[in-house]
Parts: C-alpha cells; sequence; structure tokens
C-alpha cells in the first residue's frame, strides 16, 4: 500500500465514475462493475476477470484476507489508496473491507459453456431480485452445478447485490445470459433432461431422475414460468407445501432441488467426496 496515487476528493473523476457503476445503465454503458469485498476480489481474480483499477483504504483495510488480496492483486490493475470517506462513498452497503475493484464484465455466451461429460446446470427465468439470483448461484457451486444461466433476465447479472449474496462464486462458477427461445435449443442440442419447478408439476421433487444430463429450471416467484418452458420434454415438478404459504423463496426451492440432485448422483456412484457426481449409470 505504499506510494500509491492517493485520491480524498468526492468530486474526484474516477471516482464519480465508479459511483456511476452502482447503477445496471452505469454498468451497461461502461461495461464494467464493481467488486467490493476481499472474498468477492479474490475469488474475481481467480476466475480471470479483467480488474482495472482497484481503490484502497489503509485505515479499513485491516483484515487478513483484506490485506492478503491487496498484497497479490494483479499487474494489470492501477490501484489508488482513498481517504475513508471516498471508500464509504464507492462501497455497497453497510459492510466497508477496504478494498474495492472496477472490472471489466465479463461476455459469456451459451457457446462457450464447457459442460463435463454429465453435467447438471441451473437455469433462471426472469428471476427480478439480483439476491436471489447470486444465492442461486452460491448454491450451485456448493452443490457442484457445472452452470447457471439466466433466460431473459430481469435484472443484469453483475448487480452488486448479486455479487454480494453469491460470496463471488458468481465469478468461479461458468454463468452466463440469453433468452428463453435460445436457451431451449442449446439444452435439447446438448442432450440435457428438462426439470421445471412449477407448483404444478405432475411429480414431487423427489420422483424424478437427476442422474443423467440435466437442466433445473425455476422462474420468478411473482409469475412462476412463461408458457415457452411448456412442452412434452420438459417435466414439472413440485416441492410439497404443507403450510399457509404456497411456495417458496426462488433460492430455498433452488437449494432443494439442487441437493436432491446431488444425493441422487452420490448414491448411484456410492461417492462421498463434496463433488457431484460422474457419468450416469
Amino acid at each position: 500500500m505504499h506510494s500509491l496515487p492517493e485520491i480524498t476528493s468526492l468530486q474526484n473523476p474516477r471516482i464519480k465514475a465508479a459511483v456511476r457503476l452502482r447503477s445496471r445503465h452505469g454498468r451497461e454503458k461502461a461495461g464494467l462493475m464493481l467488486i467490493d469485498g476481499a472474498r468477492e476480489l479474490s475469488r474475481a481474480i481467480a476466475g480471470g476477470v479483467e480488474l482495472r483499477e482497484v481503490f484502497l483504504c489503509p485505515a479499513l483495510c485491516t483484515s487478513s484476507e483484506a490485506r492478503q488480496v491487496a498484497n497479490t492483486l494483479p499487474d494489470s490493475a492501477q490501484v489508488f489508496q482513498v481517504s475513508e470517506a471516498v471508500f464509504r462513498k464507492l462501497a455497497f452497503g453497510r459492510r466497508a473491507e477496504g478494498i474495492l475493484g472496477l472490472a471489466a464484465i465479463p461476455q459469456r455466451t451459451l457457446d462457450s459453456l464447457v459442460l463435463p461429460q454429465n453435467p447438471l446446470v441451473a437455469i433462471l427465468e426472469a428471476v427480478e431480485k439480483p439476491g436471489n439470483v447470486g444465492a442461486v448461484i452460491r448454491s450451485a457451486d456448493a452443490a457442484g452445478l457445472a452452470a447457471v444461466i439466466l433466460a431473459d433476465p430481469a435484472t443484469d447479472l453483475y448487480n452488486p447485490n448479486a455479487i454480494r449474496a453469491s460470496l463471488g462464486t458468481i465469478f468461479t462458477l461458468p454463468v452466463c445470459q440469453a433468452e428463453s427461445a435460445e436457451i431451449i435449443a442449446w439444452l435439447r442440442r446438448s442432450g440435457l433432461k428438462i426439470v421445471a419447478a412449477r407448483v404444478d408439476g405432475e411429480m414431487t421433487y423427489d420422483q424424478v431422475d437427476y442422474r443423467a444430463p440435466t437442466a433445473i429450471l425455476l422462474g420468478s416467484e411473482a409469475a412462476g414460468l412463461s408458457s415457452a418452458w411448456r412442452a412434452d420434454d420438459i417435466h414439472g415438478v413440485r416441492l410439497p407445501m404443507c403450510g399457509a404459504a404456497d411456495s417458496l423463496n426462488v433460492s430455498v426451492a433452488a437449494a432443494v432441488l439442487f441437493y436432491e440432485a446431488l444425493r441422487q448422483r452420490r448414491s448411484s456412484t456410492g461417492q462421498t467426496s463434496n463433488q457431484a457426481a460422474g457419468p450416469n449409470v
């Protein structure tokens, strides 16, 4: 942190440009995103994200994790020391760890996804809340899914809420977004069975076989899945609701489905590691 260019003014052009990235319009216009937090930055670097600028506040950069990230930044990133007031203007929410980065938004497409031999993929259609998107990605990472795809997204993938809720796994798990029709065609070409979570699903979530290459589909809590996802080769499943509520939060429903798939795959192979099972048997 020594001999770094220092910024103390809230009116500095770099600071103003970074603040604009808090909005979706600002991110889309600049092609950049804010990554706030040591863990998130560490995982972005590990995931090969192109880090452009980093803002460090020595008074706030006190945790061992934050200091470690600060000492291992890529040479390509411009690093600036900022005052506490400036950093708090940049930081997202109340958590201020003293390190924040600006990075290029990854331009991933369906065709760029490289799937393993027996993939398990999540599809989220028109989920509105970025925190839910991030939470689903976090669960997908934990359960060993191969990718998460946003269909007709109602929020941008790299919203700060999504990054924070994913704990940075949004950078280490393959993720992309596309239109529903394009995704359906891609899934069929790729030979993935499509399992759709619906309140009127003909089977309960544990009656379907997830051991083959499978895509687990979830829609928004408000509207559910669109009619694009109703077809003879799309299998509807439901989660039993035993109380007054008629549905679960989408991130909770996703975790239930992901771990049922993981349970089946591990049981079928006798696997005891933390990784998803391999080829279907």
